[in-house]
């Protein structure tokens, strides 16, 4: 192991070419990671010139940067702890009036779902909403088919731990998508995207927040990889991991009495395209064409701290 620098050291804020930020890291409990920690952290200004490569002493590093007052202020922060995957973000836009904050994630290699404090009691205390919902879509015990996929397809559980909590988070103008479900189709449960019937008014609440800015309309050719879709929208308000909904408004059932739609969400890693390019995010997680229940959960909890919004809370963790 190197051995670690003391952190950057920080001025008084008198420098106006001279901007500010705290990176903080945190490890797959959502915690800081222990004092002391050694991290190599790498930056790089908008202009992909590296300023800085070696290791540091951790959770907490401050670091003084050049202020450009232009795109070279759009700085890209990694960071890498011996055993962990390594994560950053881009763009960290930096200056000299207010000092800046980014929380990083990192997981460990090889680290595996807990859901010690996702047990299904702990989803009807403190999630209790997703608990109708998936008892309602259960035949027998709803106690039992959880504890089946927490013990026979974890990445599935986690998926959907990911996709609901992100769901109950998005303002519609009238309650969150996850209100508007009624059962889900725990059949179709994958890694990558969950299923379910829905309020057919979820349909139009999501085009009013579309036409409010909130969700972008996803183009046609898109509908091509969703089987008989009819519509899908995705959320822009992160840079990373936003929930798209995708309908299937010719698949409809009455649940409850409610007229419903077959439901389509999932959450994508980045934005758009170019994203891949540019971020370094956890590399050893981006492999083959399915979304990772793992990198959606630090894609999402990174942003989520970024943009500060509340915690991102699937109640389990990556240890």
């Amino acid at each position: 192991m190197p051995t670690a620098k003391p952190a950057i050291s920080i001025k008084p804020a008198a420098d106006p070419n001279t901007g500010f930020v705290t990176v903080n890291v945190f490890d797959g409990t959502r915690q800081p990671m222990p004092q002391g920690t050694h991290i190599l952290l790498t930056v790089r200004d908008g202009a992909q010139n590296q300023l800085f490569r070696d290791y540091v002493n951790g959770p907490s590093v401050k670091l003084e940067l050049p202020f450009h007052n232009n795109f070279a202020d759009d700085y890209s922060i990694i960071a890498f702890v011996d055993g962990y995957e390594q994560a950053g973000f881009q763009p960290v836009v930096i200056g000299p009036s207010a000092p800046g904050q980014l929380d990083l994630m990192l997981l460990p290699k090889n680290g595996t779902f807990h859901f010690a404090g996702a047990r299904w009691t702990d989803i009807v205390a403190q999630k209790p909403l997703l608990g109708q919902i998936f008892a309602a879509s259960v035949t027998g015990a709803a106690s039992d088919a959880y504890a089946e996929l927490v013990e026979e397809h974890p990445d599935r559980l986690a998926c959907l731990l990911n996709i609901t909590t992100a769901l109950q988070q998005i303002s519609l103008p009238q309650d969150s998508p996850l209100d508007y479900f009624k059962t889900l189709d725990l059949a179709a449960l994958a890694p990558d995207r969950i299923f379910g019937y829905a309020d057919a008014k979820l349909v139009d609440q999501v085009r009013l927040a579309a036409q409010q800015g909130e969700f972008d309309t996803e183009p046609a050719i898109d509908l091509t990889l969703h089987g008989d879709a009819t519509s899908s929208f995705k959320q822009n308000q992160f840079g990373e991991a936003n929930v798209q909904l995708t309908f299937h408004e010719n698949q409809r059932q009455v649940v409850a009495g409610v007229d419903c739609v077959y439901v389509e969400p999932d959450i994508d890693y980045f934005k758009d395209s170019a994203a891949h390019l540019l971020l370094e995010v956890i590399p050893n997680g981006l492999t083959g064409n399915v979304s990772n229940p793992r990198v959606v959960y630090v894609l999402r909890w990174i942003a989520g701290r970024r943009a500060g919004v509340p915690n991102f809370d699937p109640l389990y963790t990556i240890e």
